[in-house]
């Protein structure tokens, strides 16, 4: 187990007091906590003081033809499990014809799952939730009760905000985009764990020195990620209270037992940093995280990039046309040159949005792209590495009968639950990547926030939300390592259960350009999403991204700083496309001595046998 500093102590296994008044007391190192008579509710301490948690134990687990209702519950009972006290209570549900509560006590905090007995389809999961038939004893929806102050989301929303109220809502899943009530689709999925306090700090405040006379609790779930079949976990705040949901959408059947993922309930940690770590070792201890698939990271893999998106969008500006038909042969021809003339050899190349004729079958569109492959030797011989941008999700030019469809039919998305439309997605990538087709050495995927969404839809294979994105992602990195072993795949889901479908995490847009003012700080914002990605994922190397800068300030500011968090990565060539602003010779030379300071790392790595080093609390994460 782990202080509030973090560091590790000795391990006191929990154990139970029970009381005459029927009450139970759990007694822990960092935690106690107070089971009422009746089993409904618990009051959660920290060892540090504060404000007790109040859990709602019972749970509901609502079908899409009737809410879960309980009537009664109890007698609570007490076990042993793994050496450690566990508790279960049974309740009385209306629509479920065994429901019981399991509380297992461990070190970190009391772990939760809720199981059910009956047959039907999932529609929400309510974890630290009752919804009450008591008759008088105060029925309806109860949530679970706090005083937290501050919360903290490891899944990015408003760029300008890091911290927020504890009385607002977060959302962390697979679903977004960018509508209102929908921005928070940076990382999908982040991982499964918020972070709380009663102090009260700023928006604005750097989460890493969000430090205060309370310790932060974490909220999390966790589970294998094939289990994780609903699309977002909501945090739902309420007056002093609080609870989850879990949206399966109906696409999860209940046909006998099943049983939730867990969520633990853990105090006493100094920062939400130690928090996600504390989270990442939970998951370890469950065998819930997944393992990386190979040790092996070629040094190419670190080498600065060149996405071309940002110029496309510059120059988009300057022509009036779509960004995607900046994406041409011709054009990165000219990006390159100019970084050349500058001084500038980026290591790898990612050929951006849209060099395909079509999104989901990915052939190259030869009209702006003739002979992809032979550009790409042409690249290959000037020593670089060539990445192609991957839409996720689409259904453009796959057949329906592969898709994910609406009640009418229409096509959604492609299906990886449909076994044809594995090897469809599989073969494609093949070919795009192996040497007897397009030649490419990995893949920037982009759009995991398009998973599909919404009970009406219909698929093949049982699985949905983010256990869906990971089948996807699955087939995708198996067909590309198994194309060219050394393939690199390139993600935004830092979510300890796909590190083994992603090779590096991309930390996204600066920005949410459809906000009303979408104008934030860079730097801390992505610092903030570089600590989440190295805490959730450890050891996974990290694209440091560079779209879109609000302005040349800001755009310089985190250039002077990229080579603490990731790998670098460069979008310009000539012109900022935001504003317009050209690149003057002091940023080409700042680059210069960035890209020369982070080679110079990473020689000293390779004498030094090839380690990469953690990150800290603040999100450095690089060789040396």
């Amino acid at each position: 187990m782990t202080d509030t500093t973090g560091h590790r102590t000795a391990a006191v296994r929990p154990e139970v007091v029970h009381h005459r008044d029927g009450t139970s007391e759990v007694r822990a190192a960092r935690w106690r906590m107070t089971v009422a008579a009746d089993g409904l509710t618990a009051l959660l301490h920290a060892s540090d003081g504060g404000h007790p948690v109040e859990l709602q134990l019972a749970g509901v687990l609502d079908r899409t033809d009737a809410v879960d209702e309980t009537l009664d519950a109890g007698p609570a009972e007490w076990h042993t499990e793994d050496g450690r006290p566990a508790l279960i209570l049974p309740r009385r549900s209306t629509v479920w014809q065994e429901a019981i509560t399991r509380v297992l006590c461990t070190d970190e905090g009391p772990e939760l799952s809720w199981e059910v007995r009956g047959r039907g389809a999932l529609r929400d999961v309510l974890p630290l939730a009752v919804r009450a038939a008591f008759g008088g004893r105060g029925g309806g929806l109860r949530p679970s009760g706090h005083a937290w102050q501050t919360l903290f989301s490891p899944n990015p929303g408003a760029p300008a905000r890091l911290l927020r109220g504890a009385r607002e809502s977060a959302v962390i899943g697979v679903v977004g985009d960018a509508r209102p009530g929908r921005g928070h689709w940076f990382f999908t999925p982040a991982p499964l764990c918020l972070a709380l306090t009663q102090d009260r700090f700023p928006d604005t405040t750097d989460p890493a020195r969000a430090r205060g006379t309370l310790s932060w609790w974490t909220v999390s779930t966790g589970a294998p990620v094939a289990d994780l079949t609903f699309t977002q976990m909501h945090y739902v705040p309420s007056d002093d209270g609080f609870h989850l949901r879990l949206d399966h959408e109906g696409h999860t059947e209940v046909d006998g037992w099943y049983r939730t993922p867990a969520v633990l309930v853990s105090p006493g940690h100094a920062d939400p940093y130690e928090g996600l770590l504390a989270h990442r070792r939970w998951l370890d201890g469950r065998g819930w995280a997944a393992v990386a698939r190979g040790t092996e990271r070629p040094a190419w893999w670190r080498e600065p990039m060149f996405c071309g998106w940002g110029a496309q969008m510059a120059r988009a500006r300057e022509t009036g046309l779509p960004a995607p038909e900046m994406s041409t042969r011709a054009e990165y021809d000219a990006h390159l040159g100019t970084l050349r003339r500058h001084g500038l050899d980026p290591g790898t190349v990612v050929v951006d949005d849209k060099w395909q004729l079509r999104y989901g079958s990915w052939e190259p569109d030869e009209r702006r792209w003739p002979d992809l492959r032979s550009w790409i030797d042409e690249q290959h011989g000037h020593g670089r590495r060539v990445l192609l941008w991957w839409r996720a999700w689409s259904a453009e030019g796959v057949p329906d009968e592969l898709c994910v469809r609406t009640p009418d039919g229409r096509p959604v998305t492609l299906d990886p639950g449909h076994p044809e439309a594995r090897a469809w997605l599989a073969e494609n990538v093949r070919r795009v990547l192996a040497p007897d087709g397009l030649g490419a050495d990995g893949l920037k995927v982009d759009f995991t926030a398009d998973s599909p969404t919404g009970e009406s839809l219909t698929g093949r294979g049982g699985r949905w939300g983010i256990a869906l994105l990971h089948q996807y992602l699955d087939t995708l990195y198996r067909s590309a390592k198994s194309a060219r072993s050394d393939a690199l795949i390139v993600t935004h889901t830092p979510h300890p259960g796909f590190a083994d479908v992603t090779d590096m995490v991309r930390l996204n847009d600066m920005l949410r350009l459809d906000d009303p003012d979408p104008y934030a700080p860079v730097v801390p914002q992505m610092r903030l999403r570089a600590a989440v990605a190295a805490a959730a994922c450890p050891g996974t190397l990290i694209d440091t991204d560079d779209w879109c800068a609000p302005d040349l300030e800001q755009w310089r500011a985190y250039t002077r700083v990229k080579d603490q968090l990731g790998v670098p990565a460069l979008y310009v060539s000539s012109h900022l496309d935001r504003t317009g602003e050209p690149l003057e010779e002091l940023d080409y030379a700042a680059l210069r001595e960035l890209w020369s300071r982070w080679r110079a790392r990473l020689r000293d790595m390779e004498k030094g046998g090839g380690r990469w080093h953690p990150v800290d609390r603040c999100g450095a994460n690089g060789p040396g």
